[in-house]
């Protein structure tokens, strides 16, 4: 079972870490709860957000695909007990390196982020 919520969530990852490069807001309207939060530390001023206010700030941005950014996001560690995970992600894009902790729950059979947390760091 750990191997199979193991997949899942790496392929829930991968629509995530899609979603932000190539500005897929579409996509990544699927990795998320609807009442999920985003709350961060970009270079000491805080950032809050729900998910639709965060899906329109990408669909406003260049993404980093349109940036000639190369792809470099990559997970560093996840952790599931039962139907609960957490999942640590690197996302080195438009100029920051972000560090993600994705909160996530299976819910009706589908892993979800219902809560993300991230810091900006040099």
């Amino acid at each position: 079972m750990y191997s199979e919520n193991n997949k899942e969530i790496q392929k829930m990852i991968t629509n995530y870490f899609e979603g932000i490069y190539y500005g897929d807001t579409e996509k990544l309207e699927t990795v998320f709860h609807e009442n999920a939060e985003l709350h961060g530390d970009i270079g000491g001023a805080e950032y809050r957000k729900n998910v639709p206010d965060y899906l329109e700030g990408v669909k406003g941005r260049r993404s980093p695909k349109e940036l000639g950014e190369s792809f470099n996001m990559k997970t560093l560690g996840i952790d599931i007990i039962g139907n609960i995970a957490m999942a640590k992600l690197q996302l080195p894009m438009l100029g920051y390196n972000y560090f993600d902790y994705l909160s996530l729950a299976k819910i009706d059979g589908r892993w979800k982020i219902v809560g993300k947390i991230f810091a900006h760091m040099e």
